[in-house]
């Protein structure tokens, strides 16, 4: 409530606590600029030998992810991670019969502090934009952003689950590519991700949906880990400076 009446009254002031149109304009960006997400990744796997991967927030495998591609094409070991069960299911199905494919169906949590997710109302889901499904998030006000309407929220019991128990939970001891689409949550995850584990592998994840303090701790850790970064429309590329390297991008890619 109190949040509601903060922005009625910011908006009076003529002021806005969220400025949807750059998010906007920079998803617009994205489609049309030569340096875009996907030619990051085609370097990548073109280049940096990428054997293994763990993407946070898959969704279904195949609406907004650029990395399916790749992954595919590859025969990429991954381990793909999808809180939300509708979704999941049809992770399941677009990754069907792949050996080098695991699919974990829990939440990426710290300190057990997400235990559900906001979505919207499957009756609801036709009322909305194709994006609509991909933006489960642990904070409903996420979902108000993005002009879902509050009566059309619902929440989901998720399985949580660290970054540490998943890492052990599959043995791996290399990682070339940390992928994560969390829905503003991403911040977190990353920063824990480098506060706990020794791997050191090309990050990528979305950032314009980070709180700023969050956001400004995670890139101090970055520098403090010895990582270089530059964004890419709304995603951050992050490489350990011990792989610097340049990144060759032209229309031919």
């Amino acid at each position: 409530m109190k949040n509601k009446l903060l922005k009625k009254f910011c908006g009076l002031l003529g002021y806005k606590l969220i400025d949807k149109k750059l998010i906007k304009n920079n998803r617009i960006l994205s489609e049309f600029n030569v340096f875009h997400l996907n030619k990051v990744l085609q370097n990548l796997f073109n280049n940096h030998k990428i054997n293994q991967v763990i993407q946070i927030g898959a969704n279904d495998g195949q609406s907004f992810d650029e990395l399916t591609f790749f992954i595919k094409k590859n025969k990429t070991n991954s381990i793909l991670v999808e809180p939300i069960l509708e979704n999941f299911k049809k992770l399941q199905v677009n990754y069907k019969n792949l050996d080098f494919i695991k699919l974990e169906n829990s939440a990426i949590s710290i300190n057990d502090e997400v235990s559900k997710l906001y979505k919207v109302k499957s009756k609801y889901l036709s009322k909305y934009g194709a994006h609509i499904p991909a933006i489960p998030s642990f904070n409903r006000e996420h979902l108000i952003d993005h002009g879902v309407q509050g009566r059309h929220i619902t929440t989901e019991p998720v399985n949580p689950i660290t970054i540490q128990q998943l890492i052990t939970k599959y043995s791996i001891e290399n990682l070339d590519l940390f992928f994560v689409d969390a829905e503003g949550y991403d911040g977190k995850i990353v920063y824990d991700f480098l506060n706990t584990s020794d791997l050191r592998p090309f990050i990528i994840f979305e950032y314009v949906h980070i709180q700023n303090l969050t956001f400004l701790n995670l890139t101090k850790k970055l520098k403090e880990k010895k990582y270089s970064f530059f964004n890419v429309a709304e995603n951050i590329i992050c490489f350990p400076n011990e792989k610097k390297t340049n990144f060759e991008f032209n229309e031919s890619q």
